[in-house]
């Protein structure tokens, strides 16, 4: 069941994410999922211990685990735009 939740929490994440970026365009369901997963992910790593939250991969789902994922994944998009078009947008 929590893997389950991941995958749907992470597609929102990554779906909002692509439109903040204004990415949503050039992205699929897969890749919404995909990016929200990992955005969390790093997220997970980098910014909880700073913040002193828990990750998302805890089982903790609360404003901040996911404030904190959505962060990370809109860090991680910033991250492909500008190797890819050399610009964050």
């Amino acid at each position: 069941m929590g893997l389950i939740i991941l995958l749907v929490v992470g597609g929102i994440i990554g779906w909002l994410a692509s439109m903040v970026m204004r990415t949503d365009a050039q992205q699929g369901i897969v890749l919404n999922v995909v990016v929200g997963i990992i955005g969390s992910l790093i997220a997970g790593f980098l910014v909880s211990p700073l913040l002193g939250t828990p990750p998302i991969t805890s089982g903790a789902i609360t404003a901040s685990t996911l404030i904190v994922s959505f962060l990370g994944a809109v860090i991680l998009l910033a991250i492909v735009n500008l190797f890819r078009r050399g610009a964050m947008r």
